[in-house]
Formats: structure tokens, sequence, C-alpha cells
């Protein structure tokens, strides 16, 4: 796979890979960027919880009907010294439906452990939450 970033000016890149679709990234104003856009190291986190949440859903698809919600927030910690590496994730699923936990938890699961490429690219230590319906579940995965 090719990317392809093309400077626009002070700190920002336009970036666009085989999908066509450009994707504009700044640095904040204390690094010279303007902030007119997310950051590099948003975007990697984006990108974990867009990838885990892609492997999610296409495992649950039997059961999408009955999802009203997924909702996916990472808290991403970072080294103090450069480069500021993430060191770990915690990723917080938000589930609202009706769905059995453990299809909910076996999906998070085989997404971490055999599908996610993101995660499975990211020198860090990655863990995850469930609360589904307002309850806490507890996962344990291998990551």
């Amino acid at each position: 796979m090719e990317v392809k970033a093309i400077w626009q000016g002070g700190r920002a890149f336009e970036a666009k890979g085989p999908s066509g679709y450009p994707m504009l990234m700044d640095a904040t104003p204390n690094y010279g960027g303007e902030g007119q856009a997310p950051t590099p190291t948003e975007m990697l986190l984006s990108s974990l919880a867009g990838c885990i949440g892609i492997d999610v859903t296409m495992i649950l698809k039997p059961h999408l009907e009955k999802i009203k919600s997924i909702e996916i927030t990472v808290d991403g910690a970072r080294r103090e010294e450069l480069p500021t590496a993430f060191t770990a994730a915690v990723l917080l699923f938000d589930v609202k439906g009706d769905i059995d936990a453990k299809k909910v938890v076996r999906a998070i699961r085989l997404g971490e452990e055999k599908y996610c490429a993101v995660s499975a690219s990211l020198n860090a230590e990655i863990s995850y939450r469930l609360t589904l319906n307002g309850e806490e579940i507890i996962i344990e995965v291998e990551g």
C-alpha cells in the first residue's frame, strides 16, 4: 500500500492513499501549525478505533440489526521523552442494543487477536473495556 503526503504550507500535509480520499493533517499551534486539521497522532488513534470497529462490525454482521449504537473511545498514553511514542492505549467500547455480551466480547477479542492490522502494527500495550447497555463487562485479550 502506498500513501503520499503533500505539503500544504506551514505544518499541514494532505495525504492520499489507494482509496483516493484526501486526509488533511496539521500540527497544533504550539508546534507551529494552525490547528486546522487532526494531528497525525490523533489520526493514529482514530485509525486504531476505526480498524477494530470495522472488524467488530464485520464479525457481528449477523447481529447488527440488534445494535443501536457503537462508540469507541481511545485513551492513549505517551512517553515523556522524544519521540513521544504511544506506550499504551485503552479502547472503551460503549455498545447499546439487544445483543448478548458474549457475542460482543468475542468480536472484540477476534478483532484484536486476529484481524486488526493497526493494533498489530503498534508497539504499545492495548487493552479493551466494554460497556453494554450501561453495564461494564470484563474483557481479557492477548494483545
